[in-house]
């Protein structure tokens, strides 16, 4: 059974995030693409039947993601850093979004910020002392009006200017997340469909621009390995999607098959959730974002 696993070369840094947000918005980081010339390094490898090997990432290489995951999150805008989307009960932070709920509030969606605000510190970033105590009480506004209020403050500026500075370092934790769900995607898949999990996950590997539609997936929503995840039974992850595409091979068509599969699973999402979420709204955004994923240019 095929098993991969991502390993970043530039960076010696060690990445559930359900963005509801509309994610046609365009922007871009290329004042920061000037500073990287690393080489892109070729993505496609044979990976071995048994333990595998993913393709390192290079510094230019991590700088692309990181301007797509910008893009698609927050539309490559500098107040969306500390955000909060509409109908949602948390707040969304940095590029990739992640998830802050409020203290005592049930975390449905992952509580991923206070994780990346402990990996930026291990990572030498000094927190400021009020967001050092917030990461383990919980955001410390309860709504969006109370967060859009806050925005005007110097503490909240103060939080956007770090989440901008650290914007490369938000994108090797996102790629270092998706790297630990390879193996578990394997793994955890049902038995019937294991083999085409472990089948498809290579075709996406091992395709050009494969790896950021695997790690950008996975910031957006998620692995898929609860069991106990998703709506009537029915997860929308990573996993599912791989679950749902067309046996494929290496190559421009798998990405097109998981560009087909993300859209019916995330269509089948809709259709399970609760009436009063009123989720088709968010459908053509995240349409909008699966779309990057046939011709990624990564």
């Amino acid at each position: 059974m095929a098993i991969v696993c991502l390993t970043l070369s530039a960076c010696s840094q060690q990445a559930v995030r359900d963005d509801e947000g509309d994610s046609a918005k365009k922007s871009s980081l290329s004042q920061d693409k000037t500073k990287n010339k690393a080489t892109k390094k070729n993505t496609a490898l044979t990976v071995p039947k048994t333990t595998g090997g993913m393709p390192q990432l290079s510094q230019h290489e991590l700088t692309l993601i990181a301007d797509k995951i910008y893009r698609n999150e927050s539309g490559g805008n500098y107040n969306n850093l500390v955000h909060w989307n509409d109908g949602e009960d948390f707040a969304s932070m940095g590029v990739g979004h992640f998830t802050w709920y409020p203290a005592g509030r049930q975390a449905r969606f992952g509580n991923t910020f206070p994780d990346l605000l402990g990996y930026l510190q291990t990572n030498g970033t000094q927190l400021p002392a009020w967001v050092q105590q917030a990461r383990y009480q919980g955001a410390p506004w309860k709504s969006k009006g109370e967060l859009m209020y806050a925005k005007q403050t110097g503490q909240v500026q103060e939080l956007q200017n770090l989440l901008y500075q650290t914007r490369m370092l938000q994108a090797a934790y996102i790629v270092e997340r998706a790297r630990r769900a390879m193996p578990q995607l394997v793994n955890a898949a049902p038995a019937a469909s294991r083999a085409r999990v472990a089948q498809n996950l290579n075709a996406i590997a091992n395709t050009p621009g494969g790896w950021y539609v695997l790690v950008d997936y996975v910031n957006f929503k998620g692995e898929g390995l609860d069991p106990y995840g998703g709506y009537n039974g029915q997860n929308w992850g990573l996993m599912q999607v791989l679950e749902n595409m067309q046996p494929s091979q290496p190559g421009q068509q798998a990405l097109h098959e998981f560009a087909n599969a993300a859209t019916r699973i995330l269509e089948r999402r809709v259709r399970n959730s609760p009436p009063a979420r009123n989720e088709a709204r968010w459908l053509a955004g995240w349409s909008n974002r699966v779309e990057t994923y046939r011709n990624p240019g990564v």
